[in-house]
């Protein structure tokens, strides 16, 4: 019997498509960056970056309360659900992924030490005092996104194996970032509000031990308590978010045995409700069996995985896009060379980037090797991991983030924006040349 269809289903379906795929949140982020270059070098480059300097926030008897500029919300807020996810997927892999599986672990682990140490100590060399000191965990960052998203468009040639080593390096990766971050990018610490804030966290614990599943609990507290406390601690929002991510419950209620008996003893129940296709609507007792599958359904997923699948589509195709329209605008036409490199800025996260990653991956990876701490997967050999290393050198989106928190001078920023856009564009061309014809030897 055929699914009944309707004319919105047309509609749909392309849309559902596009963002089920791997490679489309890259694309969309490309296209946002491309947007954000074009604005910023138009007619309206003015109106466009005043339009980020604009504030609004809550006000309480007269009295303004968490009032920042869109770009600081931006930065602060929509970012905080993206670091979120980051956290998520952080669990998953540890919980159940490659991280669970030590030996496993050890090379892509290995990969993202060198590459965010060797990244941070080349930024170092040229830039070893003043504030643009400030910038070394800049080129330490890859975009796990976009280097994920050039990975994809030579389709199935690669190897899983190496799809998977790209993506646990990226997540140990994220992680680097998000402790620089925490440790290194955070000042005037309110104490009594970061212990509010943790005091909402162990609220999440305890809900988690307590088998509570609620995603508005998780929501509610996390939101309304663990942000809005670690944001008003001086602490940075995105550590909260990370953290919150970590309180969510990543086991099942019923196990996938269970789970299959039970649903075709609800299957049998709802054939032998004697169903009559003429009518649109269904029985008490229908509606009742098809509520039992929901519910056994939603106990089989955990809630972690749950939140990650329903999240993931609105982070890659809402909230980057819009970070990239927010951060990626830099207006190059009236830009004086002499000044582009007044610092060494440009330069260190240039080569931090598209040298520094290379060596440490590649370096860190052939040593745990060596040193028999870690094997190749299937598949992988120096010139492919080279590959790899440099699409690990598209720092965009991350490298961006900790460019705001870095500097607070306009300059240095254009200056690490300029060096971040070159390497991530070379690093993504040649890693995709590299790779495209060394899997096209395999073959």
């Amino acid at each position: 019997m055929k699914v009944k269809k309707y004319p919105i289903d047309k509609i749909k379906r392309p849309f559902a498509k596009l963002m089920q795929e791997e490679k489309s949140g890259a694309l969309v982020l490309g296209i946002s960056i491309i947007i954000a270059f074009i604005l910023a070098n138009s007619p309206i480059h003015q109106q466009y970056h005043h339009f980020f300097e604009h504030e609004f926030g809550f006000y309480f008897d007269g009295n303004p309360y968490l009032e920042y500029s869109i770009s600081e919300w931006i930065n602060d807020g929509l970012m905080a659900i993206f670091f979120f996810v980051v956290g998520l997927e952080l669990k998953r892999e540890i919980v159940a992924g490659e991280l669970s599986n030590i030996r496993k672990a050890m090379l892509p682990i290995a990969a993202a030490i060198g590459g965010m140490l060797v990244p941070a100590a080349i930024y170092l060399a040229l830039n070893p005092t003043g504030e643009v000191h400030s910038g070394w965990g800049i080129p330490m960052a890859t975009d796990i996104a976009l280097a994920l998203g050039v990975l994809y468009l030579l389709g199935n040639r690669v190897p899983l194996s190496i799809k998977v080593f790209l993506t646990a390096l990226a997540i140990v990766d994220d992680l680097g970032a998000v402790l620089v971050i925490a440790f290194f990018y955070t000042s005037n610490i309110s104490f009594l509000n970061l212990a509010i804030g943790f005091a909402f966290l162990l609220l999440m614990f305890i809900g988690n031990r307590m088998g509570v599943r609620s995603i508005i609990y998780y929501a509610l507290i996390g939101i309304v308590g663990v942000w809005t406390a670690f944001i008003l601690s001086g602490i940075h929002a995105t550590i909260a978010a990370v953290l919150a991510a970590f309180m969510i419950p990543a086991n099942v209620r019923i196990k996938e045995s269970i789970y299959m008996a039970r649903i075709k003893k609800h299957l049998f129940r709802f054939k032998n409700t004697d169903p009559d296709d003429l009518i649109p609507t269904l029985t008490n007792k229908q509606l009742h069996i098809l509520e039992r599958v929901s519910l056994d359904t939603k106990k089989a997923i955990p809630p972690l995985q749950r939140l990650e699948h329903a999240m993931t589509p609105f982070v890659n195709f809402i909230i980057l896009p819009i970070f990239a329209l927010a951060n990626a605008g830099v207006t190059v036409f009236n830009i004086e060379i002499d000044k582009l490199f007044s610092t060494n800025v440009a330069i260190g996260v240039g080569l931090g980037l598209l040298v520094g990653k290379v060596l440490g991956i590649v370096g860190f990876s052939w040593l745990a090797v060596k040193l028999n701490i870690a094997s190749f997967p299937k598949l992988m050999n120096l010139k492919s991991l080279t590959g790899l290393a440099l699409l690990a050198a598209i720092g965009f989106t991350m490298s961006l983030f900790i460019t705001q928190l870095a500097f607070t001078h306009e300059e240095y920023k254009t200056q690490a924006k300029i060096g971040i856009f070159i390497a991530s564009i070379i690093g993504g061309l040649l890693g995709y040349l590299i790779l495209n014809k060394q899997f096209k030897k395999t073959l």
